[in-house]
């Protein structure tokens, strides 16, 4: 174990935490019709670490094993007030059943809760979702008008719903691919761009720059630059205001992150993985779009590159094959299938394989990610921590580093670096699993 420091200072949580989500789809509608069912108890807040999950503190033999809900001061489930934006004015409950994620008989009881959240008109652009068209979208005479705006509805929100505190996830649709441009090098470049319309800036970078300019807490759930560019980076650090992404990392990324390492940790080959999926719902349909997919296959190809370190092993993995297929296929719906075929050798060279066919429910997997996000990245700004969260990788695809680091995406020293900073912030031992405490007489 590794000594921690002094318990960090931490504002407490009180009053009611404001959540706002450009994009009330499939996950929206599904992590808010969620968190009121485990309000009512209806249901458990299955996948939710930080509900269901438990913390180690001290050594094995203490046993201090409390669920981290109680052991850090995260808000609570009832002090959170749900909102956000859209491209169609549907109201929540109305948007849940065309995302068809859900049963009726599990939204009729939070009808009353869904029926009270109507979006607000949505920052869009063709152009970066091309799959969509909507008819609830904002006017603007410049972008910069149309941040202006957002950051009206903000207000609006707050003042409305009695919020002491407000945080923004990003549940919108995976836009184009964008290469880092000038307009995106510096604040300055970036604000005079806003004022241009500049068409580079992105839909979902006029929401990041919106929430951070106020210092709100901002999520990517997707694989967009967003808030990942120099300039809303270095506001991020002028606001203190912590920012975290990018793309929850759900299904199939969720399973390499997990095989990935075993192999690599038993030194087995790899010569090949192929991943498909069929997924039918508006993400699927967005993703139809060659240039979307685009943004979307780079998040998830990073992830075995990082993992394997071909530079490092290269008899084991220089010569690895990796393609990653995803396919609209309407009546699949929200029920995502994930078909990986991995080929991989061993000792002498012998061949093996290994077959992964989930079928998982993409929504039902993000809506736990999006909870948890909420609370934490509430408690990093409670604590003063703001800029890059990495210590939060442990949900997503793609996570945010600093510029010439590279990310750690093994799921389990994600989930350690994870509890080792909650630790961190409460003044408890690191825990390194060293296990030399036990073994007093060993030399």
């Amino acid at each position: 174990m590794q000594k921690g420091q002094q318990k960090k200072k931490i504002a407490p949580p009180k009053g009611a935490l404001g959540v706002l989500l450009p994009g009330i789809g499939a996950v929206a509608t599904t992590l808010m019709a969620g968190t009121f069912s485990v309000r009512k108890g209806l249901s458990l807040p299955v996948g939710s670490l930080t509900q269901m999950g438990t913390i180690r503190l001290g050594k094995r033999t203490e046993r201090r094993r409390p669920r981290i809900k109680d052991f850090v001061p995260i808000a609570g489930l009832d002090d959170l007030v749900f909102g956000g934006w859209d491209i169609h004015g549907k109201d929540a409950y109305d948007m849940a059943l065309s995302a068809g994620v859900l049963r009726q008989e599990h939204l009729h009881p939070l009808r009353n809760e869904l029926k009270s959240i109507r979006p607000m008109k949505a920052v869009f652009d063709p152009e970066y979702v091309r799959r969509l068209h909507g008819d609830w979208i904002k006017e603007g005479k410049t972008k910069m008008h149309l941040a202006d705006k957002l950051q009206k509805d903000i207000e609006t929100f707050k003042e409305k719903n009695g919020c002491s505190r407000l945080i923004m996830v990003w549940c919108g649709s995976t836009e184009v691919f964008v290469q880092p441009r000038e307009v995106h090098a510096d604040l300055d470049r970036f604000e005079r761009g806003l004022k241009e319309s500049d068409p580079a800036i992105a839909p979902s970078m006029i929401y990041a720059y919106a929430a951070i300019r106020n210092g709100i807490p901002f999520v990517n759930g997707a694989p967009n630059l967003s808030e990942n560019i120099p300039a809303l980076l270095s506001l991020a650090h002028q606001t203190q205001c912590p920012v975290a992404g990018n793309d929850f990392k759900t299904g199939q990324t969720m399973m390499k992150t997990v095989i990935a390492p075993a192999l690599k940790a038993r030194l087995l080959g790899l010569d090949g993985w192929f991943s498909t999926n069929i997924l039918g719902n508006r993400d699927g349909e967005v993703l139809d779009d060659p240039d979307s997919f685009r943004t979307k296959e780079v998040s998830k190809l990073g992830v075995l590159e990082h993992i394997l370190q071909p530079d490092l092993y290269p008899e084991l993995y220089g010569d690895s094959y990796h393609k990653v297929r995803i396919n609209y296929y309407p009546p699949r719906g929200d029920n995502k299938e994930g078909w990986d075929n991995i080929d991989i050798f061993g000792w002498m060279g012998y061949p093996m394989q290994i077959k992964i066919d989930f079928l998982c429910r993409d929504s039902i997997l993000a809506a736990p990610i999006a909870l948890d996000l909420i609370l934490l990245m509430d408690l990093a700004k409670r604590a003063d921590k703001y800029g890059i969260q990495e210590w939060l990788s442990f949900y997503f695809k793609s996570p945010i580093v600093p510029e010439g680091l590279y990310p750690e995406h093994d799921l389990f020293i994600q989930l350690s670096k994870l509890k080792n900073n909650l630790r961190y912030l409460m003044g408890e031992d690191l825990i390194t699993h060293l296990g030399v405490e036990y073994y007093p007489n060993s030399k």
